[in-house]
């Protein structure tokens, strides 16, 4: 089936204008207009992807049901394609910026009802273990063993890490309950909420490809200053302000960088080693 049938599909509407305006990973990215008038972005793929659009349309869902930070709506998904609406790009700006970092106080306000999720998780094409823990002290354990370890063996398995780069991140499993700092009830994260997954529309930063869980609010903070963008200092002003931050958050920053890197790390190969074991000796303080 070509690309504007499956479209037509998944959204009951015809498509009258379809074009390629990029790719990565496993699939191909289209701009349509339906019949209806609606403006569309779809991900496509030659392949049968088992649950990975519908992990990212569950997580944009559940994001918008926070009412918070907006996403894109979803118009349609299968194994092999996810349709959302259109959102038009503009630039950011000082004052959107703070919006958003209060909107992302707000997101991750509402909560979730653990670590995890109740959907399969991924990042980028690579899976993510969702499986959920429950309760104030459970974010150590479940982040070591959920989210640190799995990338750790496929990045060593790969080649990518070297013993020193293995051992630096094996240490901080090791001490993983006195670098996390204090206990925090599950917030409802994006999950990959780094600077390019941020549009800049109508005056507001909107977030597009999640990795969405319940997984600690320091996450998403710690992900969007890891490429540094700008306006990064209102961002983050504005979210304290809402939601003031545990102490010592600075100094776990790149605790909960080392996750993404280790997936930078499994995707893009051996150029993100040293980032790996830079971050894995900061967050041990060494």
């Amino acid at each position: 089936m070509d690309p504007a049938a499956r479209i037509s599909q998944l959204t009951g509407t015809a498509v009258t204008e379809l074009q390629v305006i990029g790719g990565q990973h496993l699939w191909r990215h289209y701009r349509g207009l339906l019949a209806d008038g609606r403006k569309i972005f779809a991900k496509i793929s030659e392949r049968m992807l088992g649950e990975l659009f519908r992990s990212e349309a569950s997580g944009l869902r559940w994001m918008a049901a926070a009412r918070t930070v907006p996403v894109p709506e979803v118009l349609g998904c299968d194994e092999s394609a996810l349709v959302l609406a259109w959102v038009p790009e503009g630039s950011p700006g000082a004052a959107a910026a703070e919006r958003l970092g209060r909107d992302l106080a707000r997101l991750h306000a509402s909560g979730a009802d653990g670590f995890g999720a109740p959907w399969p998780g991924f990042i980028a094409s690579l899976p993510l273990d969702n499986e959920q823990a429950r309760g104030p002290d459970a974010w150590p354990q479940w982040y070591a063993t959920r989210r640190l370890l799995p990338f750790l063996r496929r990045a060593a398995d790969a080649g990518t890490l070297s013993l020193a780069d293995v051992t630096a991140v094996e240490s901080v499993i090791a001490r993983i309950s006195d670098l996390a700092g204090p206990a925090e009830p599950p917030s409802r994260v994006h999950g990959d909420c780094w600077w390019g997954n941020v549009l800049w529309s109508g005056g507001r930063g909107w977030l597009i490809d999640p990795a969405a869980h319940g997984g600690h609010r320091e996450s998403d903070l710690a992900l969007l200053a890891l490429f540094s963008p700008p306006h990064l200092d209102r961002i983050l002003a504005a979210y304290n302000e809402q939601a003031p931050l545990a102490p010592g958050w600075q100094s776990r920053i790149p605790l909960h960088q080392l996750h993404p890197l280790l997936v930078h790390a499994c995707l893009f190969g051996t150029q993100y080693a040293n980032p790996v074991r830079s971050a894995a000796r900061a967050a041990l303080g060494v």
